[in-house]
């Protein structure tokens, strides 16, 4: 699969939230003390981005 959600500790052992295209990082979330939160993060792209609107500077 190209896309894929993916939860990794960071250096403060903070769980963090990424998805990543090809391999390569598009995005990531600010950290979480825990697994779970980083889970919410990435049920509330799924749920909520869809029908976001797309802004142009």
């Amino acid at each position: 699969m190209a896309h894929k959600f993916v939860i990794e500790q960071n250096k403060a052992g903070e769980y963090v939230a990424k998805f990543k295209y090809n391999a390569e990082l598009i995005w990531w979330t600010e950290g979480y003390s825990s697994k779970a939160g980083a889970k919410n993060a990435i049920e509330s792209v799924l749920k909520n981005g869809p029908d976001a609107p797309v802004e142009e500077a």
